[in-house]
């Protein structure tokens, strides 16, 4: 009797040993996949943002063509553009640039002739194009990264996930470089 009562308890506690260990193996498995969702979301902007420095010498160049004499302008974009693309990306260089951007868009707008230009229209469509890809994958990291977090705080992912090495993934969001001017109109002037 007694050596049945000691192998109940043996099995007993082989089985929730087991069990738990599955369980920390399944919940190191979702949070590795959800931080590569984050990872994933991170990259995707990075491409974006390298598309955008890309583009914009053509724009550049297509626009120096019909307004040489805004080269202020130019200069300006062609700088903005240098400096966001010089190491890390961050949200000042980012906003300087889009900034410049704008304004050199506006020069559409003061000459007809490059307004009815086919590659201006089809470099400002690629544009437009490129600031609704990156807003999208903000927005997509920003799901990507809740999803992370919740699954991290969840019970009882939360008991293990610190051991484990999983921290809580960051939201993209505005610095200070970029409060107080993106709710504002651009002020486009030449």
């Amino acid at each position: 009797m007694v050596e049945i009562f000691g192998w109940f308890w043996t099995s007993a506690i082989v089985v929730i040993v087991v069990g738990t260990i599955l369980m920390v193996i399944g919940i190191y498995n979702n949070l590795v996949r959800q931080r590569q969702n984050v990872n994933q979301g991170v990259a995707d902007i990075d491409a974006q943002l390298k598309q955008r420095h890309d583009l914009i010498p053509n724009l550049v160049s297509t626009v120096q063509g019909y307004a040489s004499h805004e080269k202020e302008t130019l200069d300006s974009v062609i700088a903005a553009r240098n400096t966001a693309a010089a190491g890390t990306p961050d949200s000042g260089s980012e906003q300087q640039l889009k900034i410049a951007l704008d304004r050199l868009l506006a020069l559409g707008e003061a000459y007809p002739d490059l307004k009815a230009s086919a590659n201006f229209q089809e470099l400002q469509r690629e544009l437009s194009e490129v600031e609704d890809k990156l807003a999208a994958a903000r927005r997509a990291l920003n799901a990507a990264v809740a999803s992370f977090n919740s699954a991290r705080e969840s019970f009882p992912a939360v008991l293990f996930a610190g051991m484990l090495g999983f921290k809580p993934a960051d939201f993209d969001r505005l610095d200070d470089s970029e409060k107080g001017v993106v709710d504002q109109v651009p002020n486009v002037a030449f």
